[in-house]
């Protein structure tokens, strides 16, 4: 995965970052708020031995604690010998507990003795009183050469310890830093694993990942199918209308390419839009001053005709059967350029009909007829028929719904072209999301004065209306 197709992967996937932070701030703040403040206070203090006198009174050799005493006494700091003098003399409760440590400098006798406590006043106490309660409880027990030497060990207060204003622990600062660095990487880990989870096509990248053919166009979903699937007609100033001529001109750049002037239009399985598409994008073309022929080549489930209010009793496998000619079967749509032919009666065997020799000669002759030709045919993985028509035309179109195509359904249709050494011209992304780039800002303004009027579920209403009509056709 490249750092761009990272970066893309947390766009797409923010909302799972978002609450997954938010989420583990939120448990951060909530234990620390549970979580019984405690308080630090530290005292230092000196520890020297006392000198001897003789029996004049002056003073002679005496024995120095060294570092070996002081960690002794360090280690005894907690022993219940010192705490159970200690509790005593703070007035605490026999089995009270008791939080106290100490560090030794390494360089002199200073010791720094730190005590912890819900309690502020009480850990300040603590580490007030342990030093002179560690020395006398040293010289009694921890200290044979001083006791055989008529010495004694004394503390000395250095620096008494202060009542601390506020806690030590715990830090709510802290643990909220390290609860929204653990939030974000563990909301990442969670955006990674699904993407690599999700089955469903969402955008160009996962085209792209799959196929380095060109993705010709973006198509957003019809906001409004009471009016329609035929936005070039109902809504031909709409971000639906736009997105298709902007793949009618895309696809021009495959006809130099390709040298010719028929596309058979398919998708991986049904469900993907190709036939509302295809119907569009030939208006379009039409629309451009060409003589257009929109041909069914579904003969499995046409739905051209029905899509256009035409009669489809009529159409494809009639003239295959050789019960009329082109020009009596084939319907002009009103006063366009645009000319349709139906897929007529459904046969028992399409894929012969598609793959026979009177096929090829009837392709022919409408060829030299028309300036454009686009077929409409089955999927790709259920069936062979899009193969069958692809020898006949110069290029493919495939259809991919968004959030809809499997990703295994589109890898086998792709693969199942090439196998064929028929490889797909170029993708349209069909049900694109409103984020895509191609149509993020709108165009002109066209209908955002309807959309505002609009609440957010009646949009969601429409939308969902629009996507099951796109299914049916």
């Amino acid at each position: 995965m490249t750092f761009r197709e990272f970066l893309n992967v947390l766009v797409a996937r923010w909302r799972i970052i978002a609450l997954t932070l938010l989420t583990v701030i939120a448990a951060t703040a909530v234990q620390t708020m549970l979580t019984p403040a405690l308080y630090t206070a530290s005292a230092k203090i000196y520890l020297s031995a006392t000198q001897p006198a003789n029996a004049n009174g002056q003073k002679v050799g005496a024995y120095a604690i060294g570092a070996n005493d002081l960690a002794t006494y360090v280690d005894v700091l907690n022993a219940p010998s010192v705490l159970g003098p200690l509790r005593q003399t703070l007035g605490l409760a026999p089995n009270a507990p008791v939080s106290v440590t100490a560090d030794v400098s390494q360089t002199s006798n200073m010791m720094t003795i730190t005590a912890t406590d819900g309690d502020p006043e009480t850990a300040a106490r603590i580490a007030n009183a342990a030093g002179p309660i560690l020395a006398g409880v040293a010289t009694e027990k921890f200290a044979p050469l001083l006791a055989a030497n008529g010495q004694a060990v004394q503390s000395q207060t250095v620096a008494e310890a202060g009542v601390p204003g506020a806690p030590s622990s715990p830090n709510a600062k802290r643990n909220l830093m390290l609860g929204a660095l653990l939030g974000l990487a563990l909301g990442i880990g969670l955006a990674l694993l699904a993407h690599s989870l999700d089955t469903k096509v969402r955008n160009e990248d996962d085209i792209k990942a799959l196929s380095k053919r060109p993705i010709l166009g973006d198509i957003p979903i019809v906001k409004s199918a009471r009016d329609g699937l035929l936005s070039i007609e109902s809504d031909p100033h709409g971000r639906h209308a736009e997105a298709i001529r902007r793949l009618r001109t895309n696809m021009l750049f495959v006809d130099v390419t390709t040298g010719g002037h028929s596309f058979v239009v398919t998708s991986s399985v049904p469900g993907e839009g190709k036939t509302t598409t295809t119907i569009n994008l030939a208006m379009a073309m039409a629309d451009a001053g060409s003589k257009v022929l929109l041909i069914d080549g579904d003969l499995r489930n046409p739905s051209v005709a029905s899509t256009m209010g035409l009669d489809g009793s009529f159409g494809l496998t009639t003239l295959l059967l050789g019960q009329a000619d082109p020009g009596d079967v084939i319907q002009r749509w009103r006063e366009s350029t645009l000319h349709v032919l139906p897929a007529g009666p459904v046969p028992p065997n399409p894929s012969e009909l598609l793959g026979s020799e009177p096929m090829e000669t009837l392709f022919g002759k409408l060829s030299h007829d028309f300036d454009f030709i686009l077929v409409d045919s089955p999927p790709v993985v259920p069936v062979i028929d899009a193969v069958l028509i692809n020898k006949l035309t110069h290029g493919l179109i495939m259809v991919v719904a968004a959030d809809r195509t499997r990703k295994r359904d589109l890898a086998s249709a792709v693969h199942s072209l090439e196998t064929v050494d028929a490889p797909v011209a170029g993708f349209a992304l069909n049900m694109a999301p409103a984020t895509s780039t191609a149509h993020r800002y709108g165009y002109y303004g066209q209908n955002r004065a309807v959309g505002m009027k609009l609440s957010r579920s009646e949009r969601r209403s429409r939308e969902q209306r629009a996507r099951r009509a796109h299914s049916q056709a």
